[in-house]
């Protein structure tokens, strides 16, 4: 067994986290050491019980080691561990890395300037906007765009820096092959193709109430520092900010309407600290340090349209359409229409209306 089976045993035993794996190899001194340690040897060690030592000494009768291995490699993927010189560099100074970080797709040098997109599953139409608008200036700047894959904000974010033609890194909550939720799957296959899909749980994981608290601390890991948009009093955003200032990183709010419950989270945030952020040239600004030059937030000149957009374009006509008309229209599949269409927006071109109406923007 090599070290990195070892890793990966280890994180799919029950009862062990990162903090006590961590805790384990500063004693044993390796992770195939760990996994044949007697008892007497793990009982030993600090915040390791007789339940612990002795889910570790019969790892092999509720792991199936073999099996995991053939999921990654059958599913295209690749688990790092915090001894292999690809693991993020950032993530690897938190106080508990993952003890396996199941990579689809590729994380790249230029990641390391990141910042986490994070906020509520269900925004108002105002918090939408400025998350498709921050991420795609961030992601068009080289910025990689870190967000949660959830619905709302996360599946805003991810789409934006999609649309910029940038970096975006997608963390579950959950096992590759469990992704959550079920209908952003198409939308994670995408993020691999350019970015990264990642996730500290084996692949066979469901997402629960406890999976979601600690994928947030590998979102603020990754990151130079989180960008919540819009979260109530309780969000799981508040979560995330604080595990990001707990380690160190940069936290950034947009303020959002005082009369908006959603929106109590995110302005406290502000109240205690948080940068106020009216646009992404507030968090460059902070990161000018890291680029050579300053980044571009949009392209210089008007973008010119090809494929889809140009005839997506010409089918809006003059007037105020509906999609259900611009799909008659162009001839195009209806999800087809519907990505083209939030790409339009995005680089100010079309403008949603209620009722999925879009109006061309001179």
């Amino acid at each position: 067994m090599t070290d990195a089976e070892a890793y990966i045993a280890l994180n799919m035993v029950p009862k062990i986290g990162p903090i006590r794996v961590r805790r384990l190899l500063e004693a044993i001194g390796s992770p195939v050491g760990v996994l044949s340690a007697s008892k007497d040897r793990l009982l030993s060690v600090q915040g390791i019980g007789p339940d612990t030592a002795e889910s570790i000494r019969s790892w092999e009768s509720h792991v199936d080691l073999s099996g995991e291995l053939t999921l990654i490699r059958d599913f295209g993927a690749k688990a790092l561990t915090p001894a292999s010189p690809d693991y993020p560099a950032l993530l690897r100074e938190i106080h508990d890395p993952p003890t396996v970080l199941y990579i689809l797709g590729d994380i790249l040098e230029r990641d390391r300037h990141a910042i986490g997109v994070i906020g509520t599953r269900k925004p108002s139409h105002y918090a939408s906007d400025c998350a498709k608008k921050l991420s795609y200036q961030l992601a068009y700047a080289g910025v990689s765009v870190v967000s949660g894959l959830a619905r709302g904000i996360d599946t805003a974010a991810h789409q934006a820096a999609l649309a910029a033609k940038g970096r975006t890194i997608a963390v579950l909550g959950s096992g590759l092959l469990e992704i959550y939720p079920p209908e952003n799957k198409t939308l994670a296959e995408k993020i691999a193709t350019s970015g990264a899909v990642i996730t500290e749980f084996s692949m066979r994981v469901k997402a629960d109430r406890q999976t979601f608290p600690m994928r947030n601390r590998i979102i603020s890991g990754c990151s130079f520092g989180v960008l919540v948009i819009e979260a109530g009093a309780t969000s799981g955003a508040l979560i995330s900010a604080n595990q990001a200032g707990e380690q160190g990183r940069s936290i950034y709010a947009v303020p959002g309407r005082i009369d908006n419950p959603n929106a109590i989270g995110s302005n406290r945030l502000i109240q205690q600290g948080a940068k106020l952020v009216t646009g992404a040239e507030d968090i460059l600004d902070d990161m000018g340090i890291l680029f050579a030059e300053k980044p571009q937030l949009v392209p210089a000149r008007a973008p010119e349209l090809s494929g889809n957009e140009l005839q997506v374009h010409a089918a809006l006509g003059d007037d105020e359409a509906h999609i259900d008309t611009i799909i008659e229209r162009s001839g195009l599949p209806s999800q087809t229409v519907s990505s083209t269409l939030f790409a339009l927006e995005l680089k100010k071109l079309v403008r949603q209306r209620p009722g999925s109406h879009f109006v061309k923007i001179s």
